[in-house]
């Protein structure tokens, strides 16, 4: 599939001079000197996010070494990277959700996902990047109506106002520099858990094992006053936490299974594994506690 013309308010560079394949795509007029562009890309200090299109995949950057996102032009609704299929494990305990709330746009991968797939769920993005929004075009988003909404804002900002019923909320707001330090902290995981339904769920993408992981997840676990599970996307090398707003936890896994095999004949995601990995978590989070 060819590249997309350019929109307005694009300029296109051939992506070969950066040793890649097919166009990018940068939000700038057409004054712009190119060479200058070029010479930011390759420095790594080009200060917007942008497109690559190489006419099979096009891919969101923060810079040439970060992907962001990525979309397959044959299929772009497809969850094509594994941490984004396991974020929807949320569906075995709310499979007809009311309102999903993600938090980080990037190309759109969930957002897509949970409007289309989701008929009856209303949608809500938190993106705090305008550069980010900018990109929804590329990445087929579709316009905000009545389901769904793009708000642009900080994530500390929007979910310290008021309490808007989520059946499930979705982090994966990651930018360059990783996530915000002011997202590390015992106050906003405060703040999503009461943006929750009573029996609602938290997912967040927690990226690679180090400090700052471990960090989150402990904040986690001391909001949701332990009730929390921690599945491995090998694959990615992210971590997806589970946390349950429903005081009843843990729920009864082997009744869970049924809706497993239900959900995988209506998604392209292995819920029975997830539910295993869940199972799994909460019984080593019980012996350590003894």
């Amino acid at each position: 599939m060819p590249a997309s013309p350019a929109p307005a308010g694009w300029i296109s560079l051939p992506a070969s001079h950066l040793k890649e394949s097919g166009l990018i795509w940068l939000r700038e007029p057409e004054s712009r000197n190119r060479q200058l562009l070029l010479h930011q890309l390759m420095d790594g200090i080009y200060p917007h996010p942008f497109v690559i299109d190489d006419g099979t995949v096009r891919r969101l950057h923060f810079s040439l070494r970060l992907v962001q996102s990525e979309m397959r032009l044959d299929a772009p609704d497809t969850l094509s990277i594994a941490y984004t299929r396991a974020m929807l494990g949320f569906l075995l305990f709310h499979p007809i959700p009311k309102h999903v709330v993600i938090v980080g746009l990037g190309g759109g991968s969930l957002t897509k996902y949970c409007y289309r797939q989701l008929a009856r769920s209303r949608v809500t993005t938190v993106e705090l990047m305008e550069g980010v929004i900018a990109c929804r075009d590329w990445f087929m988003i579709p316009p905000d109506d009545e389901r769904l909404k793009i708000v642009q804002a900080d994530a500390a900002d929007y979910f310290a106002g008021e309490a808007d019923g989520a059946d499930a909320i979705l982090l994966d707001a990651y930018d360059e520099e990783g996530v915000a330090p002011q997202l590390c902290t015992a106050a906003f995981y405060a703040s999503l858990r009461r943006h929750l339904k009573p029996r609602g769920l938290l997912v967040a993408n927690i990226s690679g094992h180090g400090l700052t992981a471990d960090t989150h997840i402990e904040l986690i676990d001391e909001v949701f006053d332990g009730r929390k599970v921690v599945v491995d996307v090998m694959s990615d090398g992210n971590r997806i936490v589970y946390a349950f707003n429903d005081p009843t936890f843990p729920p009864p896994w082997t009744k869970l299974s049924r809706s497993a095999r239900e959900l995988e004949s209506a998604h392209p995601i292995e819920f029975g594994k997830l539910l295993r990995d869940m199972e799994r978590s909460a019984q080593r989070a019980r012996r350590k506690r003894r």
